[in-house]
C-alpha cells in the first residue's frame, strides 16, 4: 500500500514540474474549489481532491497520528519551541497537522484557515476533527484574507502552510508579499513551515519569496516523495546542539517521531 502511496505522491510532484513550466503566474487567479473523495486501505482513510492524489491521511485506530512523511517533518519546529501557545494551520487537508497540534499541546490554541466547506464538513465526519471550542478554530477564509487581517498580527508561535490545489502544481499561494504577511503574524521567535517540492520551478520561487521576510530559512532534506519541508524563522534561532539532541530524544520518546533525521538535517544545514 506504501508503494502505492509513494507512485502516487511521485505523479503529483511530476504534474506539479510539467504544468510550473507552462504556466504563467496570474495575480488574483479564482481558486477552483475541488470536489472531496475519500479512500482507504490497511487501516488507513486518505483525503483527495477529486483524484487520485493523495491530499491527507489518518490512521483509523489512531486518528491524532502523523501518518504521512512530509508531515514528520513539518513539526520540527517542536525542537525550539516546547510549548506553543497559539498554532496556525493554512489549508486543512485531512485536519492531520491540527489534530496532532491539538492533542499534543494541551494548552495551545489553534486557528485554521480553509476555503472550501466541504472539506471542513469531510474532517468533522469522517476524520475526527473536534468541533470548534475555545481552543480549536476552524475558519471558512482564503489563506490570503487569513493572514492579511489586522487582528493576527503577532499573534502566532507557529504556523503551518500547507496549500495545494487538486491539481498539486504547487502552492497556490507563493509571493513574497504573501510570505510578508505570514511572517507578520508570527510572534518575534516564530517560525513557519512550508510544504514544497524540491525540484520543479516554484520551488526556487517560493525559497526567495521566504527568504525576504525571514532571517533564517532551513530546508530539510527531501523525502522520497519529492516534499521538501522548509523552515523559516522570523528571528535566527540560538543554536545550542547539545540541548537539541536531548530535545530530539525526548520528542522521539514521547512520539515516536523521526527527531534524529531532523538534527541531521539543521546541523546540515547550519554547518555543523
Amino acid at each position: 500500500m506504501f508503494e502505492w502511496i509513494k507512485s502516487m505522491l511521485i505523479k503529483r510532484k511530476s504534474i506539479e514540474k510539467e504544468a510550473s513550466q507552462r504556466r504563467e503566474p496570474v495575480k488574483n487567479k479564482r481558486i477552483r474549489l475541488a470536489p472531496v473523495t475519500l479512500s482507504e486501505s490497511a487501516g488507513i482513510r486518505y483525503l483527495h481532491f477529486g483524484t487520485k492524489w493523495i491530499q491527507g491521511a489518518m490512521r483509523i485506530r489512531n486518528p491524532n497520528q502523523l501518518v504521512l512523511s512530509y508531515s514528520h517533518k513539518m513539526v520540527a519546529w517542536m525542537l525550539f519551541n516546547k510549548k506553543p501557545q497559539r498554532i496556525a494551520n493554512l489549508g486543512l487537508g485531512s485536519a492531520s497537522l491540527t489534530k496532532f497540534g491539538y492533542a499534543t499541546f494541551p494548552d495551545s490554541i489553534s486557528h485554521v484557515a480553509e476555503i472550501n466547506p466541504e472539506v471542513i464538513a469531510v474532517c468533522h465526519s469522517m476524520f475526527g476533527l473536534p468541533p470548534d471550542n475555545e481552543r480549536l478554530h476552524v475558519h471558512l477564509v482564503n489563506a490570503l484574507d487569513f493572514v492579511k487581517a489586522p487582528e493576527y498580527a503577532g499573534v502566532f508561535d507557529i504556523m503551518h502552510v500547507d496549500l495545494y490545489d487538486a491539481e498539486a502544481r504547487g502552492p497556490v499561494l507563493d509571493t513574497p508579499e504573501f510570505y510578508a504577511d505570514c511572517c507578520r503574524c508570527l510572534k518575534e521567535d516564530g517560525i513557519m513551515a512550508v510544504n514544497l517540492f524540491g525540484d520543479v520551478p516554484s520551488y526556487d520561487k517560493n525559497i526567495r519569496a521566504i527568504k525576504q521576510s525571514f532571517k533564517d530559512v532551513v530546508a530539510m532534506s527531501p523525502i522520497p516523495e519529492g516534499n521538501v519541508i522548509v523552515l523559516a524563522f522570523k528571528e535566527k534561532p540560538a543554536i545550542d546542539w547539545e540541548s537539541l539532541d536531548a530535545e530530539a530524544n525526548r520528542i522521539k520518546e514521547e512520539t515516536r517521531l523521526p527527531t534524529r533525521q531532523w538534527i541531521k538535517d539543521l546541523k546540515k544545514a547550519w554547518k555543523k
